[in-house]
């Protein structure tokens, strides 16, 4: 329970290890998790360590699985999650079958691909030549038409048909392009040949699959017509620029059908040898994919291990490896068994040593957290880790952070919906993890679901005593107000208001939260929830600054700072009480001791008048004239100038004594270090209280500079800031508490039009097209509800909350100046392993 309100006390230990039984034994302590190791080779370079060999190995491991696993997925072969436990680290020794097993495979694989792409690139342009076969056979029976010979005649001429009276033939070349390079092409021939050139071009209807990518891609075919070896070179020249695949094409039909024929063949035969390649190649992923999980976890567990070991220093024997690790005092025992485990695991028969060492640096930051208290200990670390030993804010946060989020978002409709929400991801909790979502806000809020579960249940309490849901009010108890206007009254007069101090009040409260008479109160239900809600809100923020306060003297005790509660807490505590307190006090008097007297309605007797609400004063002018030094007479002769005899010595006494507090914590520490240093320097030592001062207490270290190392100008100059913050910041943190009335409000006055403007008309409205019109409102009313007043609504006061708590409350106790324990642990670096996959 001590890791739950302050951090664990660690230790540092110097671990001595056989060579033989170190990796055994730092795999029993990566699966216990509870040892941070330190670097003692900061200045060797990585590549120059004793074990970089076995990384370099285990780089390469990860390599080739990577490469198969991306084959798996490129197939889309389910990898088979592990099933129970993760398996154990595995032995030196078996390093060498998983390398030649992962060698074997990658081959059998890449060669395996090297054979279906050489395969593919075959099929690709036996199709290629199968198209082009059939088109150019096309082509040359349109040619071969009568009525196609103009086209010869426009390319050679009348003259060039006839040449020492015989017909001249053309030449031609056929291949495949792309479908987009087409227009460029013919372009780029138009101009190169300057026309003289026949291009014939048609597209192929199905895609084909480029065998390096395994994209699918669209394809023309094309044959160009020419005269001379010239025009032919250049043609070639282009076709070749622009990667078209040009294919022999023979000139007779009979070639070409006897051709085809042939190419339709090796298709066929190129068809069933790629089945079974790829068959091939499907049993070889699907028996990978069974263990790759396993292997990826094997081979990052040995990773870990190898560089957890390069930390370690080497004896001068070179037989036993040294190490420094941070570790809780309380897992000593356990850790010694883990290491014991690990020797025996190894059969060495030299056993492990641990030390415990004395150091003058400050240890790491543990707490222990459970899936519970894990997402408010990681919003105070949003903050900064604690200070080691100090006070962990995290357990008050999980009662103060949802309920000051529910003082502002009060309402049993909306804290219903998020509870709802909450209660279903801690649910459905264990579903959800496995399917392992890859969406940040999603990830967001399912690290937060407790918290969303209390916010949304400290809601409906808070809208409970609100007595507000969806901006309306639930009548449970019946009302304590009665109504004494007849009915000609009431209509004619929108104005009217209940008197307490008549028999309109049955002068019995309302049994839980607000009455829901002021439901209908249009003229003042504002100004008496306002009156409320700010006032409950300096209330609620005194008390937790007075608490935070209050935290700071367990800090001091701890640490046996005795100077610092005096001149600090002390002085502390009464600036906040002697006047904040003091307000919430006159507050509560006010509500004590002025209003209505039962019997006495209406009465005119002075002494009845004196305590009625006529004469209740202003609590904000009380303060303000008391820091003031000065009281301003009551207007009305039938009230007292006081709410109380003497209040006025007690004000002027109250104010004297915070201001004296303001010097005592300005320079009552600086003081107290110059007389520790004047009688250090009579005695020639450093007295008790300066360890006192230095933070020994209950296994904390000694740092290696006290106070009288320190500058005592820099002394006065932190005091000073110190000092400034906290007389300033009460009166500022004190204001910044009605946040939590201005929010509520505002949450209040946006349901409420919300229903008015909305639900509230689909409501009013009649005959069937009505509840058409409300079955449309409705499904507005429900998203501006969810979308507006539940998520953005609820983020504003999440947000305020938290600031709340970083600033007002931590302020006043939390150093938050600590580094986290970051232990090696096989769990946390496979789950940073996997999230970086995904």
């Amino acid at each position: 329970m001590g890791s739950l309100f302050r951090s664990e006390e660690m230790t540092l230990c110097q671990l001595f290890l056989q060579s033989e039984a170190a990796y055994a034994c730092v795999s029993e302590l990566g699966e216990l998790g509870l040892v941070q190791f330190r670097d003692l080779n900061p200045d060797v370079n990585a590549f120059q360590r004793k074990f970089v060999n076995e990384v370099r190995r285990c780089d390469e491991m990860e390599r080739k699985l990577r490469y198969l696993e991306k084959e798996i997925r490129r197939d889309g072969i389910p990898m088979l999650e592990i099933p129970g436990e993760c398996p154990e680290a595995p032995q030196p020794r078996e390093m060498i079958d998983l390398e030649a097993t992962f060698e074997k495979l990658e081959n059998e694989l890449r060669e395996v691909n090297q054979n279906a792409e050489a395969l593919k690139r075959n099929y690709l342009e036996l199709t290629e030549l199968k198209h082009i076969l059939r088109k150019t056979q096309v082509f040359f029976d349109e040619m071969a038409d009568p009525s196609r010979e103009e086209e010869q005649v426009t390319l050679l001429g009348e003259e060039g048909l006839m040449a020492g009276g015989q017909a001249l033939k053309l030449g031609f070349v056929a291949g495949v392009i792309l479908r987009e390079r087409i227009p460029a092409f013919e372009r780029m021939l138009w101009r190169a040949c300057r026309g003289n050139v026949f291009l014939r071009q048609a597209e192929i209807d199905t895609p084909l699959e480029d065998p390096s990518s395994s994209d699918q891609v669209y394809k023309s075919v094309f044959i160009i017509f020419f005269q001379g070896d010239q025009l032919k070179t250049r043609v070639k020249k282009i076709c070749e620029g622009f990667r078209a695949t040009l294919y022999p094409c023979p000139e007779s039909p009979a070639d070409r059908r006897e051709m085809a024929m042939g190419v339709m063949t090796r298709i066929e035969d190129l068809n069933t040898v790629l089945g079974q390649t790829q068959d091939h190649r499907h049993r070889v992923l699907v028996a990978a994919a069974k263990n790759i999980k396993n292997w990826f976890v094997k081979v990052r567990k040995i990773k870990a291990i190898y560089h957890t070991l390069n930390l370690f220093n080497l004896d001068v024997t070179q037989k036993c490896l040294i190490a420094e690790c941070w570790v809780p005092a309380l897992d000593m025992e356990t850790i010694q068994l883990a290491l014991r485990r690990g020797t025996e695991r190894s059969g060495s028969s030299v056993p492990p040593i641990l030390n415990r060492m004395e150091t003058i640096e400050d240890p790491p930051t543990y707490n222990r957290t459970n899936k519970f208290t894990s997402a408010f200990q990681h919003l105070i670390y949003a903050y900064g880790v604690a200070t080691y030993r100090e006070v962990n804010p995290a357990p008050y946060t999980v009662i103060t952070f949802p309920f000051l989020f529910a003082v502002m978002f009060g309402d049993l409709g909306h804290g219903a919906i998020m509870a709802a929400f909450g209660f279903w991801m801690c649910y459905k909790e264990k579903p959800l993890q496995a399917k392992k979502i890859d969406s940040e806000i999603w990830n967001i809020f399912f690290g937060g679901r407790y918290i969303i579960l209390l916010m949304g249940l400290f809601s409906m309490y808070t809208g409970l005593i609100y007595n507000d849901i969806f901006s309306k009010s639930l009548n449970i108890f019946g009302s304590s107000w009665r109504n004494n206007y007849d009915g000609s009254t009431l209509q004619s007069n929108q104005l009217l208001q209940l008197n307490p101090d008549s028999k309109d009040y049955l002068q019995y409260p309302y049994p839980f939260g607000i009455d829901p008479v002021w439901q209908l109160a249009e003229a003042n239900k504002i100004i008496f929830m306002n009156g409320y809600k700010m006032k409950i809100s300096i209330i609620i923020g005194v008390f937790h600054m007075l608490f935070g306060v209050c935290l700071s003297l367990w800090n001091h005790l701890y640490f046996k700072r005795r100077i610092s509660i005096y001149v600090e807490f002390i002085p502390q505590i009464l600036f906040l009480s002697l006047l904040f307190f003091y307000m919430v006090l006159l507050m509560f008097i006010k509500w004590t001791t002025y209003g209505a007297t039962p019997g006495h309605f209406g009465s005119q007797d002075p002494e009845i008048v004196k305590t009625s609400a006529f004469c209740a004063p202003s609590i904000l002018i009380t303060f303000i004239n008391m820091m003031l030094f000065k009281h301003d007479k009551n207007t009305r002769p039938q009230c007292d100038d006081f709410m109380f005899s003497g209040q006025m010595f007690i004000q002027k006494l109250f104010v004297i004594v915070a201001l004296l507090c303001v010097p005592i914590m300005l320079f009552g520490k600086p003081y107290f270090i110059m007389r520790e240093q004047k009688q250090r320097a009579r005695q020639g030592h450093q007295p008790v209280e300066g360890n006192a001062e230095n933070g020994t207490a209950g296994g904390a270290p000694v740092p290696a500079s006290g106070h009288h190392d320190e500058e005592i100008t820099e002394v006065f100059i932190h005091q000073a800031i110190h000092t400034i913050e906290f007389v300033l910041g009460s009166v500022s943190h004190t204001a910044s508490y009605l946040r939590l009335w201005a929010l509520s409000l505002a949450h209040a006055q946006l349901a409420e039009v919300a229903w008015n403007m909305l639900l509230r008309k689909g409501l009013m409205s009649n005959d069937y097209q009505g509840g058409i019109f409300l079955y449309v409102v409705f499904a507005g009313w429900a998203a501006i509800s969810v979308s507006i007043l539940v998520l953005m609504e609820g983020l504003s006061a999440f947000l305020h909350t938290l600031r709340l708590h970083w600033v007002e409350f931590q302020s006043k106790f939390y150093g938050g100046e600590g580094y986290l324990f970051q232990p090696f642990s096989f769990e946390i670096i496979l789950d940073s392993a996997g999230q970086a996959e995904e």
